[in-house]
């Protein structure tokens, strides 16, 4: 062999192994001359011709060349009309037909900028101002006190000094409940039942009512504590109370005898009581710092499930969790200042936030996974504010607040899309800070990723 042949040899398609760097044609994937390419073969067509018979043509049929000719190509060529290989050493020539590794490429960058969208645009709008606000005249400065609670008939029920309003959301309208005589007594707390039906009112001079609203009438008084009653909770026909005199008291409103059972483990004031969403516990906090967790089969005996001391002031701020049943998120007073996410299950501390202000409220949001926090006195930051911040991370999302002094209550729509707050500057304001996400270009953004992700098929690599 001459050597013009031999570099001929050296440069032919198949031997070099600079092909393809020097080669004029663009391949969509190099390749590799040892090693097979298995994304560039057609496995199935592979493994029938390796099995399979070749056929035997019947010389003697009438079929003609033309569709002899047509059946080898079938058989033998690739979907490019070149000779089909069952081993590919090298990248395939670009065509115009886009590839499945183009499309598994492009959806990871589309998933990626969408990704980074996300992060970068806030998923809606946080209100900077208050939807509505409400003078509330005489609204008692008072930080165990628990005066608002918004009942599924979307009516406000709010404790105004001695006398309880009556607000009905849908048409603004407003009807004066009762009003206590006399200068030492007043309406503590208020909690509507579950279905609305009736009003429960503990009173500064320990009494307990409960008011028919339909009717405006007094169904019944409950007796058994001897100071003032702060904090109720209802769970399904049992009425919770707690008071100064340091007991719990379940109340089957059902009953002639309504006193089911009665609890004395905290050392202080009850300030704070909340059942849980499946009404199988109840956490109930204290002005001695202790906050306690119950089960409700067992309150008869008295005994505890957990006892939690990490609060370092009055725990009054209570919610469970609407997404997980055994979470329980607590706030503490001014000499505290942190929000505490609980593992009843366990009886652990999951989370920590320092807010650095006195916690009076906290509300989950039921359409976003984060959680709302009032306040109100405070030596550095938050002092009065609304701070939204998203869980479990309990990143900060956002905070705002008008109001000129400290916030005393915190309540929810039965939508779960406003929150109130109580000031002590006796206003009342409504805050849309709970809506559920805007339409925008972020769902057309998901509609596309969708498109482009419905393409479930995947290289073999």
């Amino acid at each position: 062999m001459d050597e013009s042949a031999t570099w001929r040899l050296l440069e032919s398609d198949w031997y070099s192994p600079r092909r393809l760097h020097d080669c004029p044609t663009h391949y969509s994937f190099p390749g590799d001359r040892f090693l097979p390419n298995r994304c560039l073969m057609d496995l199935d067509k592979a493994h029938t011709l390796l099995t399979s018979k070749t056929p035997q043509f019947n010389t003697s049929s009438n079929f003609n060349q033309a569709y002899r000719q047509k059946l080898i190509e079938n058989l033998s060529l690739d979907s490019q009309g070149r000779p089909f290989k069952i081993m590919v050493f090298r990248g395939s020539p670009k065509s115009s037909r886009k590839s499945i590794r183009f499309v598994d490429e492009l959806r990871q960058e589309v998933a990626a900028i969408f990704e980074k969208d996300c992060k970068q645009t806030p998923y809606r709008c946080i209100p900077k101002g208050e939807k509505r606000a409400l003078d509330a005249p005489r609204l008692r400065n008072d930080y165990y006190s628990n005066i608002m609670s918004w009942g599924i008939n979307n009516i406000l029920a709010v404790a105004l000094g001695p006398e309880l309003y009556l607000w009905n959301s849908e048409d603004q309208a407003v009807h004066k409940l009762l009003q206590v005589r006399g200068g030492n007594d007043w309406p503590t707390s208020v909690t509507w039942s579950e279905d609305a039906s009736t009003l429960a009112v503990g009173y500064m001079c320990s009494n307990l009512q409960l008011w028919d609203v339909e009717s405006s009438k007094l169904i019944r008084s409950l007796q058994g504590h001897s100071g003032r009653i702060a904090s109720t909770a209802w769970n399904g026909h049992i009425l919770t109370s707690g008071s100064r005199d340091k007991s719990i008291i379940n109340h089957d409103v059902r009953a002639a005898n309504s006193l089911a059972s009665c609890i004395k483990r905290h050392a202080d004031e009850v300030c704070g009581l909340k059942w849980s969403t499946e009404g199988n516990r109840l956490a109930s906090g204290g002005n001695e710092n202790l906050l306690y967790i119950w089960e409700a089969s067992k309150m008869s005996s008295s005994k505890f499930l957990h006892r939690l001391s990490d609060h370092c002031a009055a725990v009054k701020a209570l919610a469970w969790c609407p997404y997980q049943n055994n979470v329980l998120a607590s706030g503490g007073g001014l000499s505290d200042g942190c929000i505490k996410i609980w593992n009843t299950e366990k009886g652990i501390c999951i989370n920590n936030i320092e807010t650095k202000a006195q916690i009076c409220g906290l509300e989950w949001n039921r359409h976003h996974k984060e959680i709302l926090s009032g306040h109100g006195y405070s030596i550095r930051e938050n002092q009065n504010k609304l701070c939204l911040w998203r869980y479990p991370s309990m990143t900060k999302v956002g905070e705002l607040g008008n109001h000129k002094s400290r916030i005393i209550n915190l309540c929810q729509s039965p939508d779960g899309i406003t929150v109130i707050s109580a000031g002590a500057d006796e206003t009342l304001r409504f805050w849309d800070v709970f809506g559920p996400p805007t339409a925008g270009a972020g769902n057309s953004m998901v509609s596309d990723l969708q498109g482009l992700l419905s393409f479930r098929t995947s290289l073999l690599r």
